[in-house]
């Protein structure tokens, strides 16, 4: 099993090697791959050194799988050049996600639908993916109508410069900016770059990757992309209206049921998801959770997870194991 990580030496790409390690996913051979100005590089994995290769020597390598998160422009290039190589390519960007020829999964809700022709599958948006893993069982069950959601969303989803960005803030160091303002101490209602209907390419992921996830048109999501001065995990304030009306009880016992999510909603002992307890781990995290006094069948919730893992290299690979798991590749 030869595996390409696309983005090796990128802040994702470091995160998918340490899932790969810490899952002891079956690979006999690992191809690290990264821009030119990386080649000839060395990262380390499981205590072996490997040497940094480039696009076109990976190819033609043939990996069986190769794990893309190296933007959207490489993987719009690339992805395609190693499917005709056969091998089967699992992308973080966002270059493939609303192609309708492409799948778009979270293994938890829709893997069952990837066959051996899945040759590029895509990697939702790490916002999306944690929103998601808490709605499909619930509209499974009381069928959603609209939600609204806001996010509070970390440098880390930026990428490198923006995590030095406020470590330079917070330091009183002056320095690159990632970001039009200062992000210490502040509030960054923009997250990724206005459209012309006014809403942010992220906001517009929130509102078309969970109808094709789910693979039904018929709720709508509204979203308020913000980007606060947190390192790591993203945030979400979620409202969601049923069709049909529930029991808080029983919303609580179906998401603590759900595979790949942990409810902490005990506000005597003031236990609810945070960040700062996301970080490093596979989950996502659901609390806050209470009825809409102002509307009937409708709830509010709070969603955290990690940005890094679940919200993109875990569940790249969790899709890559299913595909060798279910011999379809």
């Amino acid at each position: 099993m030869k595996v390409a990580v696309v983005g090796a030496t990128g802040m994702v790409g470091e995160v998918m090697l340490k899932v790969l390690a810490e899952r002891n996913f079956p690979l006999t051979e690992l191809i690290p791959v990264a821009s030119e100005r990386s080649v000839g590089k060395t990262i380390s994995y499981k205590g072996e050194d490997f040497k940094v290769v480039g696009l076109a020597d990976a190819v033609a390598m043939k990996p069986d799988i190769a794990l893309f998160s190296a933007g959207g422009d490489t993987s719009l290039e690339w992805a395609p050049k190693f499917a005709e190589a056969g091998t089967t390519v699992v992308d973080n960007s966002s270059a493939w996600r609303m192609d309708p020829t492409k799948k778009l999964v979270v293994p938890e809700i829709n893997a069952n639908e990837l066959t051996k022709d899945d040759k590029i599958i895509a990697n939702p948006n790490c916002s999306t993916i944690q929103l998601v893993m808490a709605l499909a069982p619930l509209h499974k069950k009381y069928k959603m109508k609209r939600v609204v959601v806001s996010t509070y969303q970390s440098v880390s989803g930026t990428g490198v410069k923006a995590v030095r960005q406020l470590e330079n803030e917070i330091a009183g160091v002056e320095g690159e900016m990632a970001y039009p303002y200062p992000i210490g101490r502040n509030a960054l209602p923009h997250c990724d770059v206005f459209l012309d209907n006014g809403y942010t390419k992220e906001e517009m992921k929130l509102a078309n990757e969970p109808q094709k996830i789910l693979s039904d048109s018929s709720f709508s999501v509204s979203a308020t992309a913000v980007r606060i001065p947190t390192a790591g995990g993203h945030s979400e304030s979620v409202n969601i209206e049923f069709e049909n009306d529930y029991e808080l009880a029983d919303v609580r016992k179906l998401l603590s049921e759900t595979p790949g999510v942990i409810v902490q909603d005990n506000t005597d002992t003031n236990t609810y998801p945070m960040p700062i307890y996301a970080h490093d781990k596979d989950e996502v995290f659901v609390g806050r959770i209470r009825r809409d006094e102002t509307q009937k069948n409708t709830i509010n919730m709070w969603i955290v997870a990690d940005n890094l893992r679940k919200g993109a290299a875990t569940n790249t690979i969790q899709i890559a194991e299913y595909l060798i798991e279910n011999k379809l590749i």
